[in-house]
């Protein structure tokens, strides 16, 4: 009698990977930019949709964003000025109500060809990130801005009067707030690649000196203002989400 024929390690790798993928299904080309277009368009609406109710409370959301400021008075310095503020505020505050949505549409697209064990990353990862990058705003809120403009005030205090563009203003703490929602996912983007094999805790913690060199470039770069203690805080903020993040991977058994 004739032996079976043992599959070769490349067969079996080949046929772990296809039963990690559930319902696999070929589509073709169109099909595919078809699915982009309406995950684009998807996006769209519900940006447009929180630009649009963003405008329609526009006057109280940017007394919220004026609190920062100590009572400094803004100046609006040509005509029309604070009608373009508010349409930048409006256009910022939708696009960061509608992240998590748009990462929504970004994992979907992805999802077919993800395996089983990546598609169980979907969940957390929408949360983890919408947490973080909200957490993130809150941080340069209440701290980060309050920190910068409280040293331009007080280096000027007794030789100029405190008196701001408007605009410029709100592109200093709308840039700030939107560039520490970023940082914010580094524990995210830590735990993927910890859960999918690519670098382990132990490698992350290995090259701790060049994520310190990253950092104090990150808080320079990323930073709209240039006093140190803004970017030292900026600084601070991001290792100590990296290193969170490294704990993170560690607990998970990564």
């Amino acid at each position: 009698m004739k032996q079976p024929l043992s599959k070769t390690s490349g067969q079996l790798e080949k046929d772990e990977y296809l039963n990690e993928i559930p319902d696999e299904v070929e589509m073709p080309l169109l099909d595919h930019i078809e699915e982009l277009r309406m995950r684009i368009l998807y996006s769209l609406v519900a940006i447009c949709f929180n630009v649009i109710l963003c405008f329609i409370i526009i006057k109280p959301l940017v007394r919220w964003l004026e609190v920062p400021a100590q009572g400094v008075k803004l100046l609006q310095l040509a005509p029309g000025e604070f009608f373009f503020v508010s349409i930048k505020v409006a256009g910022y505050s939708g696009l960061l109500i509608s992240s998590p949505f748009i990462i929504y549409q970004v994992l979907k697209f992805t999802l077919p060809g993800l395996t089983r064990r990546e598609r169980q990353l979907i969940g957390p990862t929408i949360l983890a990130s919408s947490v973080l990058f909200f957490a993130g705003i809150g941080f340069s809120y209440w701290i980060l801005i309050p920190a910068a403009l409280n040293f331009f005030i007080t280096y000027g205090s007794n030789v100029v009067e405190q008196a701001w563009s408007i605009d410029r203003y709100f592109e200093f703490i709308l840039l700030l707030m939107f560039s520490t929602g970023i940082a914010f996912q580094i524990p995210v983007i830590q735990l993927i690649l910890g859960y999918l094999g690519i670098i382990s805790s132990q490698q992350m913690l290995k090259e701790w000196r060049i994520i310190v060199v990253g950092a104090v470039i990150l808080g320079a770069v990323l930073t709209p203002s240039t006093d140190p203690l803004t970017q030292s805080l900026f600084a601070g903020a991001v290792l100590g989400l990296y290193f969170s993040g490294i704990f993170i991977v560690k607990l998970s058994g990564r």
